[in-house]
């Protein structure tokens, strides 16, 4: 039998897998990254399910301080969001095909498998990066499946059924990825423009359980990335689970989206990031106070680039490295305090103390300043030039 390595995360479509390509003739070796989604318990959970399912061998590997690392802070640098709303919590997919890679070199096979369907952003993702990884041959039963049946996730019930294989009653409504940097839920009502239901919040409360008093919240930043919270120092992961709790409480960071896919189709999925929406607000305020106007101006060209990457499958391409290597450089000031206020649905940045905010002792907006009425009229005639010669020439 020829070994094959499948990124393994316990839902329906890897539980799938494992017995479909022992039957195409496969010796499965299953691999579970845990991008600081589950806990301890639950990994020893898909573990045994993995054995049960048929596989050869089954490893949980940990990345959450990688995914901080090398993704999150990067993230919070670049201050962007895919299509001014989704904070790409499909990035830990990077790290999930990393690790198989590292994986197939261990057991010595050139045959790598996952789960993704043909019909979304992620096979795109796992393709991509395993060729600009290596050399592998790329197996897929979902997309496999498509060539005989309409109804994918049915037919992978009934197939499982069929085998005395049991499927649980959530992963037959929603389709849900949660990690350190949020949860998506899609499937069921959401799928179709509805109104997603109660069962549809994993991190956040349901309004009516918001709290009804705000929290204040402060950050430490150095050199742009967030080191502690209170006056206590942290580590990320950390760090982001606590925002992730308390922020979820208030409802912050959850919103229903209908995204433009790499594959050209609407996609309507739910998705809750508390903690990240909490320190981009916390850190913009501190950036827009000690960035120069030009810096701010072009940092948000490339944190925009940097995401629309990262989403569009190309996390390994060498831009992205070149467009970290100018946002790295961006923070360099970016160190001071900042205050956030909590209250339901938001997270404002109230106050900022840093001794790099650009404070100018030649004057106070709208205050008062040191430049005479005349210089004022000077500068705005030269600034217009352009704009009032063209008035007297053609109107």
């Amino acid at each position: 039998m020829k070994k094959i390595v499948l990124a393994f995360s316990g839902g329906l479509d890897t539980s799938f897998c494992i017995p479909y390509l022992i039957e195409q003739g496969y010796e499965v070796h299953t691999l579970f990254v845990n991008t600081g989604g589950i806990s301890i318990s639950e990994e020893k959970h898909l573990s045994n399910r993995a054995i049960q399912l048929g596989a050869k061998k089954h490893k949980n590997v940990n990345v959450e301080t990688k995914l901080w690392d090398q993704v999150l802070v990067p993230l919070i640098f670049s201050g962007a969001l895919y299509q001014n709303r989704y904070p790409v919590l499909c990035s830990d997919r990077y790290l999930i095909v990393s690790e198989s890679i590292k994986l197939c070199k261990k057991v010595n096979t050139k045959y790598i498998a996952h789960g993704c369907t043909g019909m979304g952003n992620d096979q795109v993702r796992f393709d991509t990066s395993i060729n600009a990884l290596g050399s592998f041959n790329i197996i897929t039963p979902i997309r496999d499946i498509q060539n005989i049946t309409d109804n994918v996730r049915d037919y992978e019930i009934n197939y499982l059924k069929q085998r005395g294989i049991s499927v649980s009653s959530l992963h037959k409504k929603y389709s849900i990825n949660e990690n350190l940097m949020g949860a998506t839920i899609s499937g069921s009502e959401i799928d179709v423009w509805k109104a997603p239901k109660a069962e549809s919040y994993v991190l956040c409360n349901l309004p009516e359980d918001y709290p009804k008093r705000t929290k204040k919240i402060s950050f430490r930043f150095d050199k742009g990335k967030p080191v502690a919270i209170n006056g206590t120092k942290v580590k990320g992961p950390e760090l982001l689970r606590y925002l992730n709790k308390i922020g979820g409480k208030y409802g912050i960071g959850r919103s229903v989206f209908a995204s433009d896919t790499i594959i050209g189709l609407k996609g309507r999925f739910v998705f809750e990031a508390p903690g990240i929406s909490i320190l981009m607000n916390a850190h913009r305020a501190l950036e827009e106070s000690v960035l120069t106007d030009k810096q701010n101006h072009f940092k948000s060209m490339v944190g925009q680039e940097w995401v629309n990457l990262v989403y569009r499958g190309f996390f390994f391409d060498p831009q992205r490295e070149d467009l970290e290597a100018y946002l790295n450089s961006s923070q360099i000031k970016v160190t001071g305090d900042v205050t956030i206020q909590l209250e339901p649905g938001k997270a404002e940045a109230i106050a900022v103390d840093s001794k790099n905010v650009l404070i100018s002792a030649e004057g106070s907006y709208a205050q008062s300043a040191k430049w005479s009425d005349d210089e004022s009229k000077g500068f705005i005639k030269l600034l217009g030039q352009s704009t009032s010669t063209w008035a007297k020439l053609h109107k």
